[in-house]
This record gives C-alpha cells, sequence and structure tokens, in this order.
C-alpha cells in the first residue's frame, strides 16, 4: 500500500506542483473525486443520487467528458481506498487551489452530502474535517453549507 501511494505521489502529485501543469491538474482532480467519494461513502449508504453528484460536479468543475471521468473515478476510488487519511488530497488542493477554489470543493462536499435528503453524523465530522484541513473559515464553511442546502432543495436547520 505504501508503494503505491509513493507512485501515485511520484507519478501525479510531486511534479504537478503548480495548477497550469498537466501533471498537477490530473492529480488535483484526483484528490477532488478521493474526498467527494468518501463523502459518499461516509453514511454507510450509497445512494445512486449521490454517484450520479458526483459524476455532474466532477465534469463540470473540470470540464472532462464521460470517458475521462470514468478513468479519472477509478483512479480516485483506488487512492481514496489505499490512503491512510485525507492529508494527501488536501495537502495539494492547498498547494493549488485558492480559497474561492476551496470554497467551492467545500460546498462540492456538501452537495455530495445532502443530496439523499439526510444528513448524517458522520457526513458532518468528516465536513469539519476536510473544511479544517483546507483552511476554510467557519463563515465560509456556513454559507457554502447554505448554498449546498438550497440547490438541495432542503429545509433551513433548526
Amino acid at each position: 500500500m505504501i508503494a503505491s501511494i509513493k507512485e501515485f505521489f511520484n507519478q501525479f502529485i510531486e511534479p504537478g506542483t503548480r495548477p497550469n501543469e498537466a501533471g498537477g491538474a490530473h492529480a488535483l482532480q484526483i484528490a477532488t473525486a478521493a474526498l467527494l467519494l468518501e463523502m459518499m461513502r461516509m453514511d454507510g449508504r450509497i445512494a445512486a443520487e449521490e454517484r450520479a453528484a458526483i459524476g455532474t460536479v466532477m465534469c463540470q468543475q473540470f470540464a472532462i467528458d464521460a470517458d475521462q471521468y470514468a478513468t479519472l473515478i477509478a483512479l480516485a476510488e483506488r487512492e481514496a481506498q489505499q490512503a491512510s487519511d485525507y492529508y494527501q488530497f488536501t495537502s495539494l488542493i492547498n498547494k493549488t487551489c485558492s480559497a474561492a477554489q476551496k470554497n467551492i470543493i467545500i460546498e462540492n462536499l456538501w452537495h455530495v452530502a445532502m443530496i439523499d435528503g439526510h444528513l448524517d453524523a458522520h457526513e458532518l465530522h468528516l465536513m469539519r474535517k476536510i473544511a479544517d484541513l483546507l483552511y476554510v473559515s467557519h463563515a465560509d464553511y456556513v454559507a457554502a453549507k447554505q448554498r449546498a442546502r438550497n440547490t438541495a432543495r432542503l429545509p433551513p436547520a433548526g
């Protein structure tokens, strides 16, 4: 497992520390998809709406087609399963993304968490953890949650 993670870092992350490098862009896509997949799995139920939401988010966010998405999601699933924590993904995002881009990632994570109409305690925990690792302010965290709630047409939190 360690060798596989090192290979992933050597192949995709280390060469692409600047967002304009192809390797960096690809690694950012994998890192984002891996976090979205983790959010989908967090409540123990994988709903079709969650899988579809990840596909929509990734294709729109990164302007990729269905074939590119299929390849990307397969790589992201493998990396997410082999990862021991989220740092490898969040550190890459921190290196390559602006605060506004990180806020979009947080909003997309909220969207995946809420798309099934239910917010689980595990999903909430993961959201807070990822937001902290991405250095997203509490105000931006709450605003992203509200935007995702509006998009999912969920009632306001009480």
